[in-house]
């Protein structure tokens, strides 16, 4: 009887092997401790199937069948980024502090260890321990914004524009809402105030222009069917030249001699006098409530420095109406968002040592002088390491807050800039750099790589960091 070719189809079908021989294999048992059977099956059965069909296509095997180490190495590969946690560390030298694709505001060590404990064991969320009976979960938060801003009440959600809808559609669905020209803003996505009231149910009514709006134009405006004037602090843009807004305390007593109410949206938001660190100053909600404004609603995640959030602070029965409403149960926090919240304002409560606990204090707190010294050690140990293809420098550049937030003020700080050279190619650095077991996310300009250092959250280990990078290249 006439043998089969060795390297006919049906020979090199029946030379690869099975399924249940290679989970039996050590290495592969390893494999499945690690990942479970089911996803190392599947792995392998995706291996197989592209054997199959490199044999019915070209004739041979693949080179794993004489090497089962280089499958192994292979499976090992994939299971791994198929594991991997996207929200994985990065660093942050963009130049944009709060960088809302990386994640805006960074945590207290206060924040995390109080996220981590909630994490792990029952809590009560809502439930009063001393009284031994049901709570509200925004209780805590509440108690720490009287404190510290004289709100008789707060409501918390999961982001200043679910704040905005939710105060719109239960004080206000249904009437009208005079709101100025010059402030019917649009924040990230396309998403902009007249979008929200008309999903909160009410009627915009714009008043004076896009540069000047005056008193008698509120005034003019209010009917019977008004049921609030809303302030909108533009906070992404600004207009300077020929303008005029209304002052909050002159719109206060408007709207307490006409009976309706004054809401307004701070947008970013801020708790502190910024001004210590070169940036403007935020209007805060403390002023905006000593000014007569009802209900005042802020992003818990911008500059105040604490999770995405969104607080709602003013009258208590306006804060009922809120709480009491269908759409604050979709809207709401869980205990991980509000123990992280919790922690951040603890700190706020401690004003001498909120610069160092709070990152993004400590961020705006850096002096130049301070950060050139960092760049200058860094240049030092690195230059070495990238020659000849990468030639490094410092230059004096600008820090932006980001997110929405002081778009026209900037901190001065300093870059470690990479510049291509003989061999060396910017793009293939940059993509380097985000390969990185903490990816440092830099910013191109000027045919440069551009790191600046007012990111930095400890030189040693992005000097470990870079290092490393450098090695490798």
């Amino acid at each position: 009887m006439m043998t089969q070719a060795p390297d006919t189809p049906q020979a090199l079908y029946r030379a690869l092997p099975s399924m249940d021989s290679l989970l039996a294999k050590p290495s592969f048992a390893q494999l499945q401790q690690t990942y479970g059977k089911a996803a190392v099956k599947a792995a392998l059965d995706g291996h197989l199937h592209a054997a199959r069909t490199l044999i019915s296509q070209e004739h041979r095997l693949p080179n794993w069948c004489s090497d089962p180490a280089q499958l192994h190495g292979c499976l090992v590969d994939q299971l791994s980024r198929d594991y991997c946690h996207s929200l994985k560390p990065v660093w942050n030298l963009t130049g944009t502090i709060l960088h809302t694709n990386l994640g805006r505001a960074q945590q207290s060590e206060a924040a995390i260890k109080a996220v981590s404990s909630v994490m792990r064991y029952p809590t009560p969320l809502e439930f009063e321990l001393a009284a031994g009976e049901r709570g509200h979960r925004d209780n805590a938060i509440s108690g720490l914004i009287h404190r510290l801003t004289g709100a008789e009440a707060c409501c918390v959600v999961n982001n200043n524009a679910a704040a905005v809808l939710l105060m719109l559609s239960a004080v206000t669905a249904g009437k009208e809402v005079i709101v100025s020209r010059g402030e019917l803003v649009e924040i990230g996505g396309a998403f902009r105030i007249p979008d929200i009231m008309r999903q909160a149910g009410c009627t915009l009514v714009e008043v004076g222009s896009t540069n000047r709006t005056h008193l008698k134009d509120y005034e003019q405006a209010i009917t019977e069917n008004t049921a609030a004037i809303m302030k909108v602090h533009t906070s992404n843009y600004h207009i300077s030249g020929f303008t005029a807004a209304v002052e909050e305390a002159k719109l206060g007593e408007l709207c307490r001699e006409r009976g309706i109410a004054l809401i307004s949206d701070l947008g970013s938001g801020s708790l502190t006098d910024l001004r210590r660190f070169g940036l403007k100053q935020e209007p805060t909600p403390q002023a905006m409530l000593l000014d007569g404004v009802d209900l005042v609603s802020f992003s818990g995640d911008k500059l105040l420095g604490g999770p995405q959030s969104g607080l709602i602070v003013g009258k208590q029965s306006l804060i009922n109406q809120l709480q009491s409403h269908p759409l604050k149960r979709a809207l709401r926090c869980d205990k991980l968002i509000l123990a992280a919240l919790e922690a951040t304002l603890i700190h706020y409560l401690t004003p001498e040592t909120l610069d160092t606990e709070l990152p993004i204090m400590a961020k705006f707190a850096r002096s130049q002088d301070t950060l050139r010294q960092i760049g200058q050690r860094l240049q030092q140990a690195l230059i070495p390491l990238f020659q000849p293809a990468y030639g490094i420098e410092l230059q004096d550049c600008q820090t932006q807050v980001g997110s929405g937030s002081q778009p026209d003020t900037f901190l001065p700080s300093v870059a470690l800039c990479f510049t291509a050279l003989k061999g060396g190619s910017l793009s293939l650095l940059e993509q380097h750099f985000k390969q990185a077991e903490r990816p440092v996310i830099g910013r191109m300009s000027n045919d440069q790589l551009r790191l600046d250092l007012r990111g930095i959250d400890n030189e040693a280990e992005l000097l470990a960091e870079l290092s490393t990078l450098g090695v490798q290249l």
